[in-house]
């Protein structure tokens, strides 16, 4: 079996957790996730079964979430899991006060991670470093963020705000909560989160794992091909002498050169009869381009 599957992952589990899960489901040692989620949040987990592993680096790294951000609060953990440092109350703040506030976090933005999180520093994880209270200087990243959107808005001495946010990799969504309180002089603090895109997967055709359990029982479990999961890419179409070479480990003559393509650009590399073989990169050469594979699935 291979192929990826849209798991909704539940509050409480690791990554981790799910990808053991399913592999005694599907009794495969071979399972892999995409774009770790913090057990806190819920949401879209990408799971890639059998040699369908091998594709999770060529994913869409683009992510989107809905958060509702707490004001009045902060945690050691940016989030409600943590212990709290500060707890004030805000009722002054307004909507219209924090809508302004917004922009500066869209765009290109430098954050700092949070102290608890998977990021290593020196060879070790933050979030055991912070455990150990280890202190240590937490470096920047520069992320991106797509687009913030207001959902709701409640009033209160601790106020809730629920955004809609659309990001590239590696942002935290708790550094923005954090971050915005900050900004704000009210302090703040992820209250809840839930992952509703990654890596070109959306969450209202995400299943569970008591949804994937009832399939593999009912015998009507279909892992997504993995076509699907890579229809982003450019692709190029060889003809069958020519493919044949290719699913070889052949790097190949190949004069045509696809759309918004470089040396750089991975490739869905199909046969003329659409059957999905493999990724390739193109290689340039000084009087040739020559089409190289990466990761080949047909043997012809």
């Amino acid at each position: 079996m291979q192929g990826f599957i849209n798991l909704n992952k539940p509050l409480g589990w690791t990554s981790h957790d799910c990808v053991a899960r399913v592999r005694r489901l599907l009794h495969l040692s071979r399972v892999g996730h995409g774009g770790t989620l913090d057990p806190a949040a819920s949401g879209v987990l990408p799971i890639a079964v059998g040699k369908a592993t091998r594709l999770l680096q060529f994913l869409p790294q683009d992510k989107a979430y809905r958060a509702t951000i707490q004001f009045g609060i902060t945690t050691t953990t940016d989030d409600l899991e943590g212990e709290i440092i500060t707890s004030q109350p805000a009722a002054e703040l307004s909507l219209e006060q924090i809508v302004p506030i917004l922009e500066q976090f869209q765009g290109k933005i430098v954050q700092v991670p949070p102290k608890y999180s998977a990021i290593q520093v020196q060879g070790k994880r933050l979030y055991d470093l912070a455990r150990a209270g280890t202190e240590i200087d937490v470096p920047e990243r520069t992320v991106e963020v797509h687009k913030i959107e207001i959902i709701d808005w409640q009033a209160g001495d601790l106020p809730k705000l629920e955004v809609a946010i659309a990001c590239g990799a590696g942002t935290y969504i708790r550094a923005i909560a954090r971050d915005l309180g900050a900004v704000l002089g009210t302090g703040g603090t992820l209250a809840a989160l839930t992952r509703t895109r990654s890596s070109g997967f959306e969450i209202s055709a995400s299943i569970s794992l008591e949804e994937l359990a009832t399939k593999l029982e009912q015998n009507t479990f279909e892992p997504i091909p993995l076509t699907v999961a890579v229809k982003h890419l450019p692709s190029v179409k060889l003809p069958s002498p020519v493919a044949r070479k290719w699913c070889l480990g052949q790097k190949i003559p190949y004069p045509e050169i696809p759309v918004d393509t470089t040396s750089n650009t991975c490739l869905r590399v199909e046969d003329e009869g659409d059957r999905f073989l493999g990724i390739g990169r193109f290689v340039e050469t000084d009087d040739l381009r020559l089409l190289t594979p990466q990761i080949v699935f047909v043997q012809l």
